[in-house]
């Protein structure tokens, strides 16, 4: 164990014994507990009992929760470090991330691409030859110091026994020699459907692979799957990894090639009563022009709000119909399919969190939300936008109107930001996302990541991002005007999210009867530098009472 962990966790028995019924299982002394409650207050002290915070106290010794005391209880000195509920993030693939966690080359946060091949190097020195080292995403050049990206040669170099594949985003990936050969990719041909083999100027194969995000995801399944085993791990792994960020729960809107039996890891983990992050998921459609019916048969034993408060199903994800999925201009056939799945998604009090990225089309899903709820109410379903940078005035009072909330990200700005700026001009990203604007006009906001093929899963990235308005590469996009508060950005993070799962009553904040969801930072977010905010990690992650970061032996 860390020392710096070792000193937090002070124990002592009590001197003598509370009533049963007033006996707490741990209380936390001498922090700076930020509860986002209806106050805004700060306190310096909580009593938890059977997962639940029971009692808070303005004193570090907290003499006032003596009669918490019992023989059993344990006293954790949280010395003078600040506490703030467990984030959620709204919007995160964490489900697929997982399973893969285990298996993969991870770039997150590296700082240089030298940084990046060094990881690829230590991952290649354990292999066996012949096993596939994978980058699935995550990372972009402007990460970098050297502002570019791999070459196949570096790559080859980094891992000469193995094959290699590495993704950026979902338009761009570049495997070695061998991965190649191992694919059976010699000319275009062999390349997904819309994709292409990239060339240099001597018309020489660079080992880049581009196409759309339907080439990229099926050139990623032709890639070993990880086994059963290896998937429970990698779900154990990457959970752990969240919370050492402070997470204790997600969102998960599914994704490409989530069936249902890209699911079982992780309900074998909650079955054996492993996990150690609260998750709602949602549905993602998966077959072309079998949404609806799929819709139908997987819910039929699987109602929404099924589960408990480790796991529960929260309704249909990101893509409800592909004829409206990235599609600026649907025709009136996919527009009136996306009204009827949306229209039985209501019928049958189903959430829907949908992704949609540009407001100059958004009126097209806003209109089948209208018609929807004139048939049946939406908003006591919390439906919900993902992305929508860019969302006009008009378009955030459209769905204040309606009750639909919003699902922020740092993905887009924090990471393509640069391109964004050359599609869409200064004027239009200084605004991008008006975040104080939804505030003013009373929209709802969740934050979260996108992560982890688009982006990063590190939420005090994104909490920087939310304040500075600066890109991954340092560029200063947003105006000062669209950053919210800290506190503002805090509680987009923990309420606005719990909102987003129905679970604003039991988390997102600390106060007396909410489950102790929480995390003692590395820095204290409300006065560090903004520069700092994202080098904050968590020394101790509490979910439902118990220390999940560092794990407990």
């Amino acid at each position: 164990m860390k020392p710096l962990v070792a000193a937090l966790l002070v124990c002592a028995a009590a001197a003598h014994a509370a009533p049963g019924d007033r006996t707490a299982d741990t209380i936390f002394v001498n922090g700076r507990i930020v509860t986002l409650d209806a106050k805004s207050s700060v306190r310096k002290a909580m009593a938890v009992k059977d997962g639940r915070v029971v009692a808070l106290s303005d004193s570090a010794g907290a003499p006032d929760l003596k009669d918490w005391e019992g023989r059993n209880t344990r006293i954790v000195d949280l010395k003078g470090r600040t506490a703030v509920p467990g984030l959620i993030d709204s919007h995160i693939h964490a489900i697929r991330a997982a399973l893969s966690f285990a298996t993969e080359v991870n770039w997150i946060g590296a700082r240089s691409l030298d940084e990046a091949l060094g990881r690829l190097r230590a991952a290649a020195a354990v292999a066996r030859p012949g096993d596939w080292l994978i980058v699935a995403g995550g990372w972009t050049p402007e990460q970098f110091r050297e502002k570019r990206r791999p070459s196949q040669a570096e790559l080859a170099a980094a891992a000469p026994g193995n094959p290699v594949y590495v993704q950026l985003l979902y338009d761009w990936a570049i495997l070695t020699p061998k991965g190649l050969q191992a694919l059976g990719i010699a000319e275009d041909k062999d390349v997904p459907a819309n994709g292409r083999l990239e060339r240099d100027a001597a018309g020489r194969p660079t080992g880049g692979v581009a196409g759309s995000p339907g080439t990229i995801v099926a050139l990623f399944a032709k890639l070993p799957k990880p086994t059963l085993e290896q998937q429970v791990e990698g779900t154990k792994k990457f959970f752990a990894e969240l919370n050492r960020l402070g997470l204790t729960g997600v969102i998960d809107p599914g994704g490409f090639g989530m069936y249902p039996a890209a699911y079982q890891a992780l309900f074998k983990v909650w079955r054996e009563g492993g996990l150690t992050l609260r998750v709602a998921y949602s549905y993602f459609a998966q077959d072309r022009g079998r949404e609806l019916d799929d819709f139908k048969a997987m819910t039929q034993l699987m109602p929404m709000g099924l589960g408990d408060e480790w796991l529960r199903f929260n309704g249909l994800g990101e893509n409800v119909f592909w004829g409206a999925y990235n599609v600026d201009a649907p025709d009136d056939a996919a527009r009136e399919r996306l009204f009827e799945t949306l229209r039985w998604a209501a019928q049958n009090r189903m959430s829907v969190n949908i992704h949609w990225n540009n407001d100059r089309s958004v009126g097209v899903l806003l209109d089948a939300f209208e018609r929807v709820d004139r048939e049946t109410p939406i908003a006591p379903l919390r439906w919900a936008i993902a992305h929508l940078n860019d969302a006009s005035p008009e378009s955030l009072g459209r769905m204040k109107s309606l009750g639909v909330a919003w699902a922020v990200q740092d993905a887009t700005m924090y990471y393509e930001g640069e391109r964004q700026l050359k599609e869409k001009g200064a004027d239009a990203v200084r605004r991008m996302p008006p975040l104080v604007t939804a505030k003013k006009i009373g929209v709802r906001i969740g934050a979260g990541t996108d992560a982890h093929r688009v982006s990063s899963y590190n939420p005090w990235a994104a909490l920087q991002w939310m304040q500075d308005g600066k890109t991954v590469g340092g560029a200063a996009l947003r105006d000062a005007s669209e950053a919210p508060s800290r506190e503002d950005a805090l509680r987009i993070y923990t309420l606005g999210s719990a909102w987003l799962a129905h679970a604003e009553r039991e988390r997102g904040s600390l106060e007396v009867g909410k489950l102790a969801d929480f995390a003692v930072l590395s820095k204290d977010y409300l006065t560090v530098p903004v520069g700092e905010i994202g080098t904050i990690e968590s020394v101790m992650t509490v979910v439902g009472g118990r220390i999940v970061y560092p794990p407990q032996r």
